[in-house]
């Protein structure tokens, strides 16, 4: 199972989204559509779903959080042809961050939002790109934030297994207002997962929020409360299973087969989870039976 997963928050367009991302993409499908029922944002709908072998899942949960290109998505693809024919799909009704073209670390690449907001960097990589992950989540540390990437690293990196640095690359001495030093981009693995994260000192209008999200499947209660201990830092954010870190970024600590546990018995088990802050499986398995 992968470890970490992406979620993503919509108003209303949870399905609608997963259906045009597995339209698109190859190797992609839907994995599961649900409905719960008498949430603090009335029924919501929940969708989990797969874009190239890559897990996501998604909510329709109102207007409470929009999605930004704080934490974007990069496909790493092989050829130009991969990226044009992606770019041509993802763009209409979109909005163009950097222009599809050649850049000094690129010989094809470029940046948008799609239609339904969800934030998408796309690169040529040739051959590089044999042994990569077709998507590779990518955090962008901005505002109050930017020039703290290296530290987040290294701090998720303290937490999670199997976990690693990669390449960092530094920002020059430079009249802009990213400070030398700081990340201009780099790559880290958790649970052998591939990230991204890059600082940005620019004058960006967004930062980390819970319209992307990252889920983490526990095995059992002492990985919750191990993750519960070490991610919580708002404890106003710390609901159903979310909470948000020092730099900002939400994460949901549930247990890996939290959809069996509360597809048992959702009348009794959807209110008990409502109630909690950190998930208790043995609350829910007993809710559930």
């Amino acid at each position: 199972m992968q470890k970490i997963i992406p979620h993503l928050w919509f108003d209303k367009e949870a399905l609608a989204a997963a259906e045009f991302y597995t339209s698109i993409f190859e190797n992609s499908k839907i994995t599961v559509k649900a409905k719960i029922n008498d949430t603090p944002s009335g029924d919501c709908d929940i969708v989990s779903f797969q874009i190239m072998g890559f897990n996501f899942a998604a909510i329709s949960a109102g207007p409470i959080f929009k999605i930004n290109p704080s934490i974007s998505f990069s496909l790493n693809l092989e050829t130009k042809e991969e990226v044009q024919a992606l770019w041509d799909k993802l763009s209409p009704g979109g909005q163009v961050l950097m222009e599809l073209q050649k850049y000094p670390f690129s010989e094809f690449y470029g940046w948008l939002n799609d239609k339904f907001g969800v934030s998408w960097q796309l690169i040529a990589l040739g051959e590089n790109a044999h042994g990569r992950p077709k998507i590779t989540p990518a955090l962008m540390f901005t505002q109050d934030v930017a020039g703290k990437a290296e530290e987040a690293i290294n701090f998720y990196k303290s937490i999670f297994e199997n976990s690693k640095i990669g390449d960092i690359f530094r920002y020059p001495a430079s009249p802009g207002p990213d400070k030398e030093g700081t990340i201009a981009h780099s790559t880290f693995f958790l649970e052998g997962q591939e990230f991204m994260a890059l600082d940005s000192a620019q004058r960006h209008a967004f930062t980390f929020d819970e319209a992307v999200s990252l889920i983490i499947n526990c095995q059992d209660q002492k990985e919750i409360d191990h993750f519960w201990g070490k991610l919580s830092a708002f404890p106003e954010a710390e609901q159903c299973g979310w909470v948000k870190d020092k730099y900002g970024v939400s994460w949901q600590i549930i247990p890996a087969n939290m959809g069996e546990l509360m597809s048992k018995n959702p009348a009794k088990t959807t209110p008990v989870m409502l109630k909690m802050k950190k998930i208790d499986i043995e609350a829910l398995r007993k809710a559930g039976e």
